[in-house]
């Protein structure tokens, strides 16, 4: 074994964990950020900042114009603690009053109008849309891969077109020669065409073979496959689904309309993704798409990563806005779940049994859980083999 080999692959390995807890720390902090914002804007006492789960590793706050630290003993203060804990997969904000305890004072939680308590919940939601649309607007500001449609606006800056397979009709040519989805057409006999050029010389290639230039991840590779006459075009292909893909700029005026425009379409499309997916689950047709816990995001983060920062970017945007439709999902213990209740309180005119509610949320919190250990089972049975061989290189 390559020794060489074996330090890349543990490079690589610790990059991509190293990078998924910095996107996560990201996503989580601006999210509690949101939530901690608003509570103090509104009036409402923050016991604790928190980035990373506890036990706590060390915490700050503030009496008058000095700064003091805590450990793990918890000071009675009135100031907020900013601590840095030492599971760091994640964050946490602790409003007093969360809970439906404390109502009689005025700086609790429990203690504002409906209204007031909505705001705060939803701030962590809108804090990872606006986190999208700040991303996204970077990278339309410096190019973004999109694809490349005839209404693209005259000011678009495209560069490094390529043609890329969105999808493969099954049992197809292509399907039955291995072409995969997301790859990438480099060339056909080894020349280089445009997505106009492309269905012309299949067409005129009709019953002969092509040699198709195929790259796929980091891999460059050569399929030969004959094209036939296509019964939905009336023309030449191999059954596949092709799009134009180009990083795509702007100026910096357009650059910010554009990721705010871009950063609702990714709230639509992951909602209608959702939708489709529990209409699904609710007529019994089961689960349709590939779902991935911590695990498999961290793979997917490594694959992502070594495409280049933009990719990594978009990526990151994409799951801000997963982590914000998630949360609004009106399930016991996600903020979804409390603005029910919400909903709940403001039409019966009273809030309902604060031990009801909590046995909810954390009945929810325990539903979650298993969910999420399950996934990540899968996971593991997934991608288990990349973990495996790492392993057998190092201590080979």
């Amino acid at each position: 074994m390559n020794p060489f080999h074996i330090y890349d692959n543990i490079y690589n390995m610790f990059t991509t964990l190293l990078l998924f807890i910095i996107i996560l720390g990201l996503l989580v902090f601006v999210h509690e950020f949101g939530h901690f914002f608003a509570a103090k804007k509104l009036g409402a006492k923050v016991d604790e900042f928190g980035f990373g789960f506890p036990p706590r590793m060390v915490g700050v706050y503030r009496v008058g114009k000095k700064w003091k630290w805590t450990f793990r003993k918890t000071p009675k203060i009135k100031q907020t603690i900013y601590s840095l804990n030492w599971i760091p997969l994640g964050g946490f904000v602790k409003i007093k009053g969360e809970e439906g305890t404390e109502k009689d004072e005025p700086d609790s939680f429990a203690s504002k109008s409906i209204g007031k308590r909505a705001i705060i919940l939803v701030a962590g939601v809108t804090m990872n849309v606006i986190l999208a649309m700040v991303i996204l607007s970077i990278g339309f500001g410096i190019g973004i891969p999109q694809a490349i449609g005839d209404k693209m606006s005259p000011r678009a800056i495209i560069k490094d077109r390529n043609i890329q397979i969105v999808s493969v009709l099954k049992d197809s040519m292509a399907d039955k020669a291995g072409i995969e989805s997301g790859d990438e057409v480099l060339a056909l006999d080894g020349r280089k065409v445009n997505f106009k050029e492309m269905q012309d010389y299949l067409t005129g290639k009709v019953g002969e073979k092509v040699t198709y230039t195929i790259k796929r991840d980091d891999e460059t590779i050569e399929k030969k496959i004959v094209p036939s006459i296509l019964e939905e075009t009336g023309k030449g292909g191999i059954g596949v689904g092709l799009v134009e893909i180009g990083v795509v700029s702007y100026p910096w005026y357009l650059a910010i309309w554009k990721g705010i425009m871009e950063a609702f379409f990714y709230i639509k499309e992951i909602a209608i993704a959702f939708g489709t997916l529990f209409k699904n689950l609710f007529v019994g047709k089961g689960v349709s798409v590939d779902l991935s816990g911590p695990v498999g995001i961290a793979v997917i983060t490594g694959k992502v990563a070594r495409m280049g920062l933009i990719y990594l970017m978009q990526f990151t945007a994409i799951l801000s806005v997963n982590l914000a439709i998630i949360n609004v999902f009106p399930f016991p213990a996600l903020d979804g779940g409390r603005l029910l209740f919400l909903a709940i309180e403001k039409i019966r005119n009273k809030p309902v049994s604060q031990r009801i509610e909590s046995t909810i949320h954390n009945l929810g919190f325990a539903l979650l859980m298993i969910l999420i250990v399950t996934i990540t089972a899968r996971d593991f049975m997934k991608f288990g083999d990349k973990f495996l061989n790492l392993w057998q290189s190092i201590i080979q």
